[in-house]
């Protein structure tokens, strides 16, 4: 009964790891940048949405707080995303053309980003914890997280590989040169992707802190980290292999919590990236590609 419970408890925790890696995953399969910022824009959503539930009835209207309230915090997470990308990132593509260093200075700055987005959180919202009020029992909390992924994923799919703008993004991820000579807007494409990954991850974190966790100022370290190594598990680049790799570093750290080596859930998470990454260096279900240089 305890593994059933640890998987059921996994999977929810993957799928929630697996949005944030969704959006790991869209910015570099176009830029080729690990947005480091991203798990910051993941705690600024969680705030959002507790401040949202919290003013809309919170338990009192549980169905409109939820629903309401996860509708700003993504809203809001992603314009911060474009925000994030028009200050931080777009200049850097516009100056770093044809330097040796274009990738290093986009990856500093996202480090940069991210602490000035901790340090402004902590300014604004003080370090204080803040508990999520309880909308639904916890297991049909789990159930709807499970759902959410699942259809957020299949979403993503058909709009990457069925729509106008998922042809582009596939141009973009290609040669963004030769996408704008074809006559593609390609700062509008990474606008969008930027947005949407941003609207992923306040996704998450209120589904995150709706099921298991009270909102603080660096909580999105450890799930930041988490998602980018399922990004990478499952091949970064790759939307189903950014699900897949959130599930299984979900059930791992779940099962690990069983044993009497509870406190190594994140040594086991590296070690199985590292074993990946030997056999497979694309990722599970990651494709090598050949760099034209």
């Amino acid at each position: 009964m305890k593994i059933l419970n640890a998987l059921i408890t996994g999977l929810a925790q993957g799928s929630m790891i697996a949005l944030v890696a969704l959006g790991y995953t869209m910015v570099y399969g176009i830029l080729k940048l690990i947005n480091f910022a991203h798990s910051e824009v993941f705690m600024m959503g969680a705030f959002i949405g507790f401040f949202a539930i919290t003013a809309i009835g919170g338990k009192d209207a549980p169905l409109i707080a939820g629903v309401g309230g996860t509708l700003l915090a993504m809203a809001f997470a992603g314009l911060l995303g474009m925000l994030v990308e028009k200050v931080a990132y777009a200049p850097l593509r516009t100056r770093g053309k044809g330097k040796a260093n274009s990738r290093i200075t986009p990856l500093v700055t996202a480090l940069g980003m991210s602490v000035l987005l901790q340090n402004l959180a902590q300014l604004l919202f003080t370090a204080q914890y803040r508990g999520y009020p309880q909308l639904l029992p916890i297991e049909h909390t789990r159930k709807v997280i499970f759902i959410s992924a699942f259809s957020v994923m299949v979403a993503l799919q058909f709009l990457v590989h069925k729509t106008w703008m998922g042809k582009a993004m596939r141009a973009l991820s290609v040669n963004i040169e030769a996408a704008r000579l074809m006559g593609i807007r390609t700062s509008r494409v990474i606008s969008i992707t930027f947005i949407v990954g941003s609207m992923l991850a306040a996704l998450g974190a209120v589904l995150y802190c709706l099921d298991q966790s009270q909102v603080y100022p660096t909580m999105g370290v450890v799930i930041g980290t988490r998602a980018f190594v399922a990004a990478v598990i499952g091949g970064i680049g790759n939307i189903p292999g950014a699900m897949l790799g959130g599930l299984l570093i979900g059930i791992i750290g779940e099962m690990t919590k069983l044993t009497a080596y509870s406190g190594l859930q994140d040594v086991l998470v590296f070690t199985a990236l590292i074993a990946v990454l030997l056999v497979k260096p694309t990722g599970l279900l990651g494709k090598a590609s050949i760099e034209k240089v």
